[in-house]
């Protein structure tokens, strides 16, 4: 350290303070220069001078009535805190680290803390702890937190300290810790604080959440009545503060442990309802008692169905948001129909409770939901208060979601409540109940859209001619789009004349937010149209051309954006023959803008960068001049950097707080993090963009591999925003096929095999990097299995492109990867079903863990693919591989696991027998009894599977598979002859049975009774439903003919008939049925027949055809 340095850290550190102040002052200066320096001297005294600068800060927290003092206990915590960049607390010296320990329990045991101070100082002794207590490192501590809470004479703000130091210690101190249950019950009594109270409310919730067992917590059930006293006395005496901070906890334990709350669970809710019915207390009060109920009732993981238990208590919160739903006011700006008063009159309580009504409904279900509301729904529909009415309308669009499926039963009662408010005098009902329907539609589609559309879309129709109100007229245009989404072409297109005609006018009024709807709903209709808007397209055209030639204000820039979206989609929509001539017009005004200087939050960015992907999807390879222009700002997109900011995530950290409502904050193990919004969408939508050219251009997209891989394979980490994450995903394998097309069709500027080889040697590590950290990630979170199943998707994919590219250490990491997922996903079911024993669960329940069970398919799905893409590559050289990963598929064979894990396991097999051949004849002891066995599954899925599986075995395992025929003809037998065989969800099974069969007959003829089996397969003949299969099947019958099989014609050529009836029928399906190569065979074959045949024989085979076979087999053979 230089001598100015040294002379500088003497003087802070010295024994007058006020250096060391005036540091700390500039510290949380607002002048950036003055901070900046602060914050360079603090960080190197912290590595030249640790202990006195600890010492220094300590020694100010005596008195704590200095201004600094706050902000001291700050930093010393930040130094002290295990989980701080900033610990230092194991280099200082050991007298340095007693006497900290001695300062920090003097500085706590100050009598009249101000709270400022207090809670940091608390914040402080408890990191320190949380790194000595588990060494037993710091024992006066335990003796001073038990004097300061137990002694009668212990100051109020003591008590309270010493009891929020013990909450944030509570899985250190509960085994230790001597009469904490009385301890905690005095505390939550205390006669004449309500802050201690409340700390002591904080510090039972913080242990009945350490506790490791429900017997451990339920000795703690008791404090339930103290602690819900100790929140009603805060609201007696008026001090909201307190009960907030107090219901907050209460929230906290809701979520983590519901099932303590259950033995007195209607007191509790009881209570909570009334001081959110009570009108007297603050909003955020009234909120925080709802939030309290909602949260209990989502908290299904661990409690499923508890809530369910209380009807009466999810009518009477309710009714709490219903009444919540009246904050609302009727002011002139919405009338106006100005875009930035888009909320205008809405209050932060109407905005809550609907929010809270889609989180209740999705927690509990339209069976508990929907009687309430169609108890409290009629008073309110039929009121002279439009607010009550127009709360109705909000009730059932926030309720849809979560109502779904009992909703969709009573459909046309429903809609048909809403749709008479269109009617309503008041506009703003009227445009809830335009609202209701937009949400329907997508809540309720496409059921709705397929049994209603003759209401529903001239009701919207209608309002869109609502000219004295043009918020109306815009929301109803939006509906269309809503209602579009999940609509087939030939329910709309009949509609889209009066739809279109209407449009047009909207886009000729002079008001944007009507405008920018009509240009919405007109890109949607043509979307879901596709072809059929090209009768419009003329009409049309124009006016979009216009608004994006014209558009140019700052305040028309979401209108010009929105013309942009809906060209494109328009574009798509009627293809590129139709679309040429206006698209490179088009193109040029895109050009232009790309190359002007826009603002950072111009919406027409975005819009822009998703308009050239559809162009790109139009145009095809046409549109490849266009990349050079497109390319450059799309990769500064997808490369933003997300403006983000990184604190340690401990309660104390007010320095930075953002309330900025662009800021989205997460937590990542010890670290908040908060990031700006804005950005991330328009980097995601740059990604998806990049994913699409990559997809549609092929071997045109070459010349940008490099870039875009280094762009998007860092981003496969990137936890900030979930959409970033599957377009980096999604982008892998297209990239990797671009590369690969690219090279085969000598597009590659030079490059070669090797080319290819060093791109899959950098994506796939990365893929299965990415899916080793989503598995661990998600052992502590929420699980994604979306994105988990998206991993898999991509991995097997690109394993399909690079293909034996892959080393084995690649694959062994693959493989490992894929164990990591097995584990994961069946520690989860074990969890479900778990869940599944609670005394709570009922039917609801069951039907939401069917639809996790079934996302937890989905990545089993994917496994089996990834593996199966590993035999078809690698064949027996994948065989050691299989061997490990046997004892994770095996036990799913098993009659206790779910259809779809017995039915990739066992395709995962077929696709080992299939590539392996022989040397997967080692197996078939472990697989082929289970396969045999689940001939008999009432899932034909699981049946095709295994009789599939059955027929690789009898092609390829020889006289392994000989003493297993008897048993597989019966089981094959039973699959054909099943008197629904046929029906159209057992018609693959069935098809790969007689495949099967055919197998048997073909490679194991000695082992049967070929002249009862062969006929037996012959009967059921042509097949029609597995169309891979009949090829086969059809050429193997070919080929037998030829022989002239004795068995396959008959005694007397009997089944002959049946044989030409069989070709007939496969050669009037042209090619589905048969390849060429077995067609024209077939053709050869009937000539044959034609003049080796008696000529009686010849004339009663062509009897017993149909008249259009004999037809069809006419015009075949004179060909």
């Amino acid at each position: 350290m230089d001598p100015r340095a040294e002379a500088d850290a003497a003087a802070v550190l010295g024994a007058d303070p006020a250096a060391l102040t005036a540091l700390l002052a500039d510290l949380t200066s607002p002048v950036n220069e003055a901070r900046s320096r602060a914050e360079q001297q603090f960080h190197a005294l912290r590595g030249s001078h640790p202990d006195a600068l600890a010492l220094s800060l300590a020694h100010l927290l005596l008195s704590p009535a200095h201004p600094s003092a706050p902000i001291a206990a700050v930093l010393l915590r930040r130094l002290i805190a295990p989980s701080s960049q900033a610990f230092v607390y194991p280099a200082l010296s050991p007298a340095t680290q007693s006497s900290l320990r001695a300062l920090l329990l003097s500085a706590a045991s100050a009598p009249a803390l101000p709270r400022s101070v207090s809670r940091k100082l608390s914040d402080a002794v408890a990191e320190l702890a949380s790194y000595l207590l588990p060494a037993n490192a710091w024992p006066d501590l335990l003796s001073f937190l038990y004097k300061s809470i137990d002694s009668q004479s212990s100051p109020p703000g003591l008590q309270e300290s010493a009891l929020n130091i013990l909450a944030r210690l509570a899985s250190h101190l509960a085994a230790v810790f001597p009469n904490l249950h009385g301890l905690l019950l005095a505390a939550l009594s205390h006669p004449s604080s309500a802050d201690v109270r409340v700390a002591g409310l904080n510090a039972a919730i913080s242990l009945i959440q350490s506790l490791p067992s429900a017997g451990a917590r339920d000795q703690f059930q008791d404090l339930l009545p103290a602690m819900m006293r100790a929140l009603a006395e805060s609201l007696n005496c008026g001090n909201e503060g307190s009960a907030q901070e107090a219901l907050e906890m209460m929230i906290e334990l809701a979520g983590a442990e519901p099932r303590f709350l259950r033995r007195q669970l209607p007191d509790v809710v009881a209570s909570m309802l009334q001081i959110a019915e009570a009108p007297g207390l603050e909003d955020g009060t009234r909120h925080l008692a709802v939030e309290f109920v909602v949260t209990l009732a989502e908290a299904r993981e661990r409690a499923p169905g508890m809530m369910r238990k209380l009807p009466r208590y999810v009518g009477r919160l309710f009714a709490v948001l219903m009444t919540m739903l009246l904050d609302v006011q009727d002011e002139p700006a919405w009338h106006a129909a100005v875009p930035e008063e888009e909320d205008a009159g809405e209050t932060g309580s109407y905005v809550f409770a609907q929010e809270c009504l889609d989180r209740l409904a999705i927690a509990v279900g339209g069976n508990t939901i929907l009687p309430v509301a169609a108890e409290l729904l009629p008073s309110f529909f039929s009121s002279e208060d439009w607010k009550r009415r127009h709360a109705a309308l909000v009730t059932i669009a926030q309720i849809a979601e979560g109502s779904a499926k009992v909703m969709i039963k009573n459909l046309e009662q429903v809609v048909g409540m809403v749709l008479n408010s269109f009617q309503d005098p008041h506009p703003r009902v009227r445009w809830a109940a335009i609202n209701a329907v937009g949400q329907l539609s997508t809540d309720l589609g496409p059921e709705l859209q397929n049994q209603l559309h003759h209401v529903v879309l001239p009701a919207l129709a209608s309002a869109m001619d609502d000219v004295q109100n043009p918020r109306v007229q815009a929301h109803a245009a939006s509906a269309i789009l809503n209602f579009s989404e999940n609509c087939r072409p030939d329910i709309l297109t009949p509609y889209l004349d009066g739809i279109v005609g209407k449009l047009l006018l909207l886009l000729q009024t002079g008001n944007q937010m009507v405008q920018e709807a009509a240009l919405t709903a007109l890109a949607s209709a043509a979307d879901s149209s596709q072809e059929h808007f090209q009768k419009y397209y003329d009409a049309v055209m124009p006016y979009l051309k216009a608004i994006l030639m014209n558009a140019t204000d700052k305040s028309n820039r979401m209108l010009r954006a929105k013309s942009m979206e809906c060209i494109s989609l328009v574009g798509m929509a009627v293809g590129k023959q139709k679309f040429k001539d206006d698209a490179k017009q088009v193109m040029e005004v895109l050009m232009t803008l790309q190359g002007s200087q826009m603002e950072a939050d111009d919406p027409i960015t975005s819009y822009m960068l998703q308009a050239w992907a559809r162009l790109c999807k139009c145009l095809g390879q046409d549109f490849l001049p266009y990349m050079s222009v497109v390319m450059p700002p799309l990769l500064q997109s997808a490369q933003l950097k997300p403006d983000v900011s990184v604190t340690s995530a401990g309660p104390e950290d007010e320095i930075g707080e953002s309330d900025d409502e662009g800021v989205e904050t997460i937590t990542l193990g010890d670290k908040r993090i908060g990031i700006r919004t804005s950005l991330l969408e328009e980097k995601a939508t740059a990604c998806n963009m990049l994913c699409c050219y990559a997809d549609e251009l092929k071997e045109g997209f070459f010349p940008w591999i490099d870039q875009v891989t280094t762009t998007l394979a860092p981003l496969l980490k990137f936890y900030f925003h979930e959409e970033v994450r599957k377009a980096a995903i999604s982008a892998m394998p297209e990239l990797l096929r671009s590369a690969k097309l690219a090279i085969e069709k000598g597009q590659a500027q030079g490059r070669d095999k090797s080319y290819l080889k060093q791109l899959s040697d950098y994506i796939v590590p990365a893929l299965v990097e990415v899916m080793h950290k989503h598995v661990n990630w998600n052992s502590t979170q929420e699980p994604e299995p979306q994105i988990c199943a998206s991993i898999l998707e991509s991995l097997n994919e690109s394993i399909q492109v690079s293909g034996t590219l892959l080393e084995e250490n690649q694959v062994r990491s693959v493989v490992e990867g894929v164990k990591e997922v097995i584990v994961a996903s069946a520690n989860r079911r074990i969890e479900r079903t778990a869940r599944a024993k609670a005394e709570d669960f009922d039917s609801e329940e069951e039907e939401l863990l069917r639809e996790e069970n079934e996302q937890e398919d989905e990545i089993f799905d994917q496994v089996g693919d990834c593996i199966g893409t590993l035999a078809k590559t690698f064949k027996t050289y994948f065989l050691p591989f299989f061997d490990e990963l046997s004892m994770y598929l095996t036990p799913m064979l098993g009659k206790d696991r779910t259809s779809e894990e017995r039915r990739i396991a066992i395709c995962i097999f077929d696709d080992v027998a299939e590539h392996c051949r022989e040397a997967a004849i080692r197996y078939y002891d472990a697989y082929l009894p289970s396969l045999l066995e689940a001939c008999t599954s009432e899932n034909p899925d699981v049946r095709q599977a295994a009789v599939y599986g059955i027929g690789i075995c009898a092609e390829f395992g020889g006289s392994a598979f000989r003493p297993h025929t008897g048993e597989a003809l019966s089981r094959l037998y039973n699959v054909i002859k099943h008197p629904n065989a046929l029906d159209l969800d057992n018609a693959m099974a069935y098809d790969n049975a007689v495949s099967a069969l055919g197998k048997i007959c073909q490679f194991h003829r000695d082992s049967i009774d070929a002249s009862q089996v062969i006929p037996a397969w012959l009967s059921c003949l042509p097949l029609k439903n597995d169309l891979i299969e009949a090829k086969l099947v059809h050429e193997q019958l070919c080929a037998m003919l030829e022989k002239s099989e004795r068995e396959l014609l008959g005694h007397n050529n009997q089944y002959l008939p049946k044989i030409v009836s069989v070709f007939a029928e496969i050669l009037c399906a042209g090619k589905d049925l048969a390849t060429e190569q077995t067609s024209s065979k077939m053709v050869n074959l009937l000539r044959q027949l034609q003049t080796t045949l008696p000529p009686s024989v010849l004339a009663s085979t062509w009897s017993s055809l149909q008249p259009q076979q004999q037809l069809a087999l006419q015009s075949v053979l004179s060909s």
